[in-house]
């Protein structure tokens, strides 16, 4: 088997959905939603990687993702008064080390309950890498992957 299906398959134990566009493979698995009154919001996982085989390296990049849709009260400094629609979408940074993400998960985790380990997945990752022969490269973003 090839590095690319190899590494297909650490992420086919998820439902996740994996993408490629010119060499660049995302992958993206919901892990936790929470729904309240008329709201809805989404955590998501995404992490993307690029196998480089002229310079024998994996270059991979992570984050969460929440988004989130729904009424909101109204009132607020850019809205009117009442009810309304909502939709809004945002994420945050991810960084080199385990602790930016485990950070990202601890401030996620007081809204949402769920067990995912993205250490896991990254490990796993990387020692495909590795056993290919390949040296495995953390990026803080997806940028120039």
């Amino acid at each position: 088997m090839d590095l690319p299906e190899e590494i297909k398959q650490v992420f086919a134990a998820f439902p996740a959905k994996i993408s490629e566009k010119d060499g660049l493979f995302t992958v993206e698995y919901g892990i936790a939603e929470r729904t309240s009154f008329l709201s809805k919001r989404k955590l998501v996982y995404i992490a993307k990687y690029r196998i480089d085989a002229n310079m024998r390296e994996v270059r991979f990049t992570e984050l969460l993702k929440e988004s989130g849709s729904g009424l909101s009260g109204g009132g607020g400094f850019d809205s009117s008064p009442g009810f309304g629609f909502r939709i809004e979408t945002y994420s945050t940074g991810s960084g080199p080390r385990d602790g930016t993400i485990e950070e990202q998960s601890n401030l996620f985790g007081a809204k949402y309950n769920y067990t995912f380990d993205f250490r896991a997945i990254r490990g796993a990752v990387e020692k495909k890498a590795r056993d290919a022969g390949f040296a495995f490269r953390y990026q803080i973003t997806s940028l120039g992957l």
